[in-house]
């Protein structure tokens, strides 16, 4: 009988799918001591967020197929690891999106009708209902910023409020917010046209501090702001700042830069709403995610498609020829997302070489998971990849070659059009017996670099003296350039110089090199592939 490790409270639902066709045994997941013994001998283990399941662990569990995390996130999971020894991760990336949702509405009302102010003090024995104005929703304009799952719901519960629902999303496409009753918009004309800003996006190095001091001034006098969705996103000094001055008429906030804290310029605004990160705190958020974790291991353990899988596990066997390529083929996706800047029309993923002879479709989806990686707010899993594209209106093809190209034994490229009808493209391949990892062209442009974690590009008219003034301009940012390359196809033409660095740009300092320079484009991109 199968052995199931439960290292930490599970809902009574999830234990119930388990019961009877397994043995299910428990252990405090905190205490390391008692944890690393007892995974030894299991075929899956469940956690929540105080286990730690990291390459320590995996390797004391010689048994293990199947690590289950009882809730969205994976900080506590080492999926390379895991992947690395065959080991399925699943989790529940849908358990908490009505939770987190309700949530969100719940700060915007309690900040609109000033209900905790209000209730301090009542029970403080003061009855002063002048001091407590609140503001309607109906009629108003809500600003999503961050049109995925989570976003989609509390657009559509607002509406029903009677808001007309505008929002800020590059990579969702205008035929989509058509269906859903929302009308598309740049940030820009999202901030000033806004009487309530919600957002609901991923914390990347692009989205850190993505309504900072510039783009609270150009609000509508009396806003309110809603996160919670990641600490960061919201520049939390200045957000303080533009509610003492009330160019921001009230905020509600669930989630904070450092967590956990107890200190906040937030804290002391009697027209601010602050909870403890709990938009996933719902007893029905923790039940569905017990029971869907519970499931997952259940099929997992059975031999069958796992829904959930967060790795390649779910899809059966890979190749091992294919297996080398498949954080190159993610990488490749997050930097075709970074160049392209927007939503693609279409993608196709073209494999050459000798790994075509292979089933190579796992390759199609660890790109499409790079794609959407750091553009949506929910998690990206292989499984979910191709969902997600369909959902945003995005073609996806698949082309093969067993003929390799010139210059390289097998190559992987991902080629798309944006809305607009501009080309974009990336290619990479693996060089050597350590099977480096190189990007070997952007755009028609030959290039030799590593997907590092921190890269930025820009194209202009080939001139001298472009390189000196980027790295100078990036030098007085106190930004170190960590290598430098400059790829044109001929002299006076068009060039793209492409940078590794050992910090994320700021997008303000990447507008500001690109007037300087002259560059068609800028763009920074920041690569974390599992």
């Amino acid at each position: 009988m199968p052995v199931v490790l439960v290292a930490e409270e599970l809902s009574p639902a999830g234990l119930e799918v388990l019961s009877g066709d397994f043995e299910l045994r428990h252990v405090d997941g905190a205490d390391r001591s008692a944890l690393l013994p007892a995974i030894a001998d299991v075929d899956a283990v469940i956690v929540r967020s105080a286990t730690k399941i990291d390459a320590e662990a995996l390797a004391a569990a010689s048994r293990l197929k199947v690590v289950a995390r009882a809730g969205i996130g994976l900080d506590n999971v080492d999926v390379a690891a895991a992947t690395q020894r065959g080991v399925m991760v699943v989790n529940a990336p849908t358990s908490n999106i009505v939770s987190a949702a309700e949530h969100a509405i719940a700060l915007l009302l309690a900040v609109a009708r000033r209900v905790p102010a209000a209730n301090q003090s009542l029970r403080g024995g003061e009855w002063k209902r002048s001091r407590f104005t609140g503001v309607e929703l109906v009629e108003k304009t809500l600003g999503v910023v961050g049109l995925g799952r989570i976003g989609v719901l509390v657009a559509q519960r607002l509406a029903g409020f009677g808001m007309k629902v505008i929002a800020y999303d590059p990579y969702v496409s205008v035929a989509r917010a058509s269906q859903l009753g929302v009308t598309l918009v740049d940030l820009d004309e999202l901030l000033r046209r806004s009487d309530v800003i919600t957002i609901h996006l991923p914390k990347t190095p692009e989205t850190l501090g993505l309504i900072g001091a510039e783009e609270l001034a150009r609000t509508k006098p009396g806003v309110i702001i809603v996160n919670a969705a990641r600490g960061g996103l919201v520049d939390e000094a200045a957000l303080a700042e533009a509610v003492g001055s009330g160019q921001v008429g009230g905020a509600g906030i669930d989630v904070f830069v450092t967590e956990p804290t107890t200190a906040s310029p937030l804290f002391g605004l009697d027209n601010v709403v602050v909870t403890p990160h709990l938009g996933a705190s719902t007893q029905e958020a923790q039940d569905k995610a017990g029971l869907a974790v519970a499931r997952s291991v259940r099929l997992a353990l059975q031999g069958e498609f796992v829904p959930d899988a967060v790795n390649v596990q779910a899809g059966g066997v890979v190749a091992e020829d294919v297996r080398p390529g498949l954080p190159l083929a993610e990488k490749l996706g997050q930097l075709f997302s970074g160049l392209a800047g927007g939503l693609a029309a279409a993608i196709t993923v073209e494999v050459r070489g000798e790994i075509a002879a292979h089933d190579v479709s796992v390759l199609q989806l660890a790109v499409l998971k790079g794609v959407f990686t750091d553009v949506i707010e929910e998690q990206v899993t292989y499984v979910n990849a191709p969902l997600l594209a369909k959902e945003r209106g995005v073609e996806v093809a698949l082309e093969t070659s067993e003929e390799g190209s010139s210059d390289y034994r097998n190559l992987v490229t991902v080629r798309g059009v944006l809305a607009d009808g501009s080309p974009v493209s990336v290619s990479g391949t693996l060089i050597g017996s350590r099977q480096v990892e190189k990007i070997t062209a952007i755009d028609g442009f030959e290039v030799d670099i590593r997907p590092e974690a921190h890269l930025a590009f820009f194209r202009y008219e080939d001139r001298p003296g472009i390189v000196g003034a980027v790295g100078a301009l990036l030098g007085e940012a106190h930004i170190n350039i960590a290598s430098a390359q400059v790829s044109r196809v001929q002299a006076g033409g068009e060039a793209l110089m492409s940078l590794s660095l050992d910090d994320a740009v700021a997008a303000d300092i990447l507008a500001d090199i690109a007037k300087i320079i002259g560059a068609s484009y800028a763009r920074a991109v920041s690569i974390h592939a599992e």
